[in-house]
């Protein structure tokens, strides 16, 4: 019987789903790690300099928010789940059937994104409910933000475990950028707030756009030239992120 590129990735998706639902810490990491954060940010947060820059508590808190989705929802936990799938060898054995290997990537990744999306939606709601973030002034730039960073957060996820030789190992490769995604890219401290020197730097790590593109859609406060930029910059860590896992990415243990 043939199948669809669609019904296989169906297929995989439940597969994966069945999977991470037994893994208990990625699942609480995923799960409850974005969801507490963001409340301890709003509590840390300068009112007044945020003013300052042109942004409030509310939708700074939001953006940080899906920010966090973005890397322990999708990027954390899949990290995991790549290196675990090859390192039990199920990568190997889906190769040898009708899977292509973007199908086998796509299809384990398919829970996690579904996860930090409903995420994103239920931390929507409830920052515009708890801290009056309101409704975005630009949501296609909040979108644009989620399309361009899901799946670079996929293929970086992908490419950290090419630097482990077990879970635990891939768990330790994530945290640098876990780290510099928290506090370089805006999540815990936003550019507009950032020395000038800094922000600039900043704005080239590989998460910044989208940071920047979803905060951007809720305060409105991006110009055409600033969107188009942060737009560039995401497409193009996202097409060095591809080939960098279609040329190095590991699908059988290293011994």
């Amino acid at each position: 019987m043939t199948t669809t590129p669609a019904g296989r990735l169906r297929a995989l998706a439940r597969a994966e789903l069945t999977l991470l639902g037994r893994s208990k810490g990625v699942l609480f990491s995923a799960l409850f790690v974005p969801l507490v954060m963001p409340f301890s940010l709003s509590a840390s947060l300068d009112e007044e300099r945020l003013k300052g820059a042109g942004l409030d508590v509310g939708t700074v808190v939001l953006s940080s928010a899906m920010g966090f989705s973005l890397l322990f929802a999708v990027y954390g936990a899949l990290v995991s789940v790549y290196a675990a799938r090859r390192e039990e060898l199920v990568l190997k054995r889906l190769r040898t059937g009708e899977l292509r290997d973007a199908e086998i990537l796509t299809g384990a990744a398919l829970p996690s994104v579904a996860i930090g999306l409903l995420q994103c939606v239920a931390l929507a709601a409830a920052c515009a409910a708890v801290l009056d973030a309101g409704a975005p002034e630009a949501p296609h730039l909040t979108l644009l933000g989620l399309v361009l960073g899901i799946p670079l957060c996929v293929a970086l996820a992908a490419l950290t475990t090419v630097f482990s030789r077990s879970v635990e190992s891939a768990q330790v490769a994530a945290m640098p950028m876990l780290l510099v995604t928290m506090f370089g890219s805006g999540a815990f401290v936003p550019l507009e707030v950032m020395p000038d020197k800094l922000a600039s730097v900043c704005e080239l790590l590989p998460l910044t756009s989208a940071l920047t593109l979803i905060r951007g859609g809720w305060s409105g406060g991006l110009s055409g030239g600033e969107t188009l930029g942060a737009a560039v910059t995401a497409v193009a860590w996202l097409v060095v992120a591809v080939f960098a896992v279609r040329r190095w990415f590991r699908w059988e243990p290293r011994r």
